[in-house]
């Protein structure tokens, strides 16, 4: 049984716990302002708010209610549209009015569940963060001009907010309804899940996995990633980051220790997916994907990370680089799952980069990817970590080039030298996202990127093609 409160109403279903969130509110309660689009989490127009209370307080995170199963919102505070709407218009859907910010309409809900997702936020408002908010929300129309005036007064309209209670201080401003006080307290009183019913089919994000295989998992009790809280953590201790492996992406993005290990982490985190699709995808489900493009697989590759790999309290460690057997062929039984990820601490001399080429700059997959982790000492190389991803039937990571460039001085001749080493170690297919040449020239000027970007005196684009 998933027990959770859809706007303000007490909410117990039998239906399995693999069935779309989306799918139970539009066709079992008839909360048709939640639109159905694409269906792949890239459109926004099926966006809600989850809450869940942490800490004696409420977290609101928007998430795409196609890619999301029930089972994932037990125990939790689910927002509709129509749980934000008030006899008059609330302060977001005012802004929006005034900016002339819809125009079919269709893609309205879900900026306005998105924008209150950003109002109901703990910190500072700022009009950075109102965008920020928005960045899983696509409109046909209107051009986004009038949206991001809207936003900006949306900021306008928080900056006096107490955000020390930001909900007492919302309500009474009348950003939403009463009851959302009373959401604490309600859930409180929901029953506890019952890990037992499950049928072994283990579901993080579900952003890919229900892309992929949405006829095979709605009928399904799936065993949810978001039910185990004991796999999200984030542990620094004895020089190795240990991260659970049910983290999300926003998890990382939100982490102080891992923003103090990677100054760059932001920038390279807002090159992945859209706030929506980082607030649920799983770093596990990222690697377990098997994906030749994973993002996130090539940044943790460059780390030589440790995976635990996890079966009835049985637990063995590999090399993430070991991983990959072929495509889509893993060293992992059936019953394992990855419950850590783990890393040495990068030294103080040590550089980390990332870097990502799609036909879009956001919102989509990678054609080419890499990382790179590097030390260096008087000027040599005393350590190095290169992955890619796009250009072998498996995420890569690129032994024979870093075995090559250890212990050698970093000249541009050497990363020179080193590009041909590459080239030979890869083996890109042409497909749709480009063809194998492009896709080897892409990785030669990413690879060279790496080195421009963090020593910028001693490398440059002319000096190095």
């Amino acid at each position: 049984m998933v027990e959770f409160f859809l706007n303000n109403n007490k909410i117990s279903t039998d239906k399995p716990t693999g069935s779309l969130l989306l799918d139970f509110v539009r066709y079992d309660k008839s909360l048709t302002g939640t639109k159905i689009g694409c269906r792949e989490g890239d459109c926004g127009a099926c966006n809600v708010l989850v809450g869940e209370l942490i800490n004696g307080q409420m977290n609101y995170i928007q998430v795409t209610s196609c890619l999301t199963p029930i089972g994932n919102v037990h125990g939790k505070h689910v927002v509709t549209i129509e749980g934000l709407n008030m006899e008059d218009l609330t302060p977001v859907q005012q802004c929006m009015v005034d900016e002339a910010g819809t125009q079919c309409g269709f893609c309205t809900v879900g900026f306005v569940v998105s924008l209150t997702g950003f109002s109901l936020s703990n910190s500072e408002p700022s009009y950075k963060d109102a965008i920020a908010a928005i960045d899983g929300n696509i409109c046909r129309c209107t051009g986004y001009k009038s949206i991001e005036r809207a936003a900006q007064l949306l900021t306008n309209s928080l900056a006096e907010k107490n955000t020390s209670d930001t909900t007492t201080w919302l309500v009474e401003h009348e950003f939403i309804p009463s009851y959302f006080e009373n959401i604490p307290k309600m859930l409180e009183e929901l029953s506890p899940f019952n890990k037992s019913q499950h049928n072994g089919k283990v579901v993080g994000g579900g952003t890919d996995l229900y892309v992929q295989k949405y006829d095979q998992l709605i009928d399904l009790n799936v065993d949810s990633i978001a039910n185990h809280p004991e796999l999200r953590f984030t542990k620094i201790q004895d020089g190795r980051c240990t991260l659970g492996g049910g983290n999300t992406v926003t998890d990382m993005l939100e982490s102080d220790e891992l923003h103090g290990l990677f100054p760059a982490l932001a920038e390279h985190i807002k090159l992945v997916s859209s706030s929506p699709i980082r607030n649920i995808s799983t770093l596990a489900g990222n690697f377990v994907n098997a994906s030749p493009i994973g993002d996130f697989t090539a940044f943790f590759l460059a780390l030589n990370s440790e995976i635990t790999l996890t079966e009835n309290n049985q637990k063995r460690s590999i090399y993430l680089k070991d991983f990959f057997k072929g495509y889509k062929d893993l060293d992992k039984t059936s019953g394992e799952i990855i419950s850590e990820i783990s890393f040495d601490i990068p030294s103080e001399n040590s550089l980390f980069n990332f870097e990502k080429v799609s036909k879009r700059i956001h919102l989509d997959i990678a054609t080419v990817n890499t990382a790179i982790q590097i030390s260096v000492s008087n000027n040599k190389i005393t350590q190095i970590h290169l992955s890619a991803g796009g250009i072998s039937p498996i995420p890569l990571y690129l032994k024979k080039t870093c075995t090559f460039l250890k212990g050698e001085e970093l000249s541009i001749q050497n990363i020179k030298f080193a590009n041909g080493i590459l080239q030979a170690e890869i083996s890109p297919i042409s497909d749709v996202r480009g063809s194998a040449d492009y896709k080897r020239l892409l990785l030669r000027q990413l690879f060279y990127a790496h080195f421009i970007k963090l020593s910028p005196s001693q490398f440059s684009l002319e000096s190095l093609t």
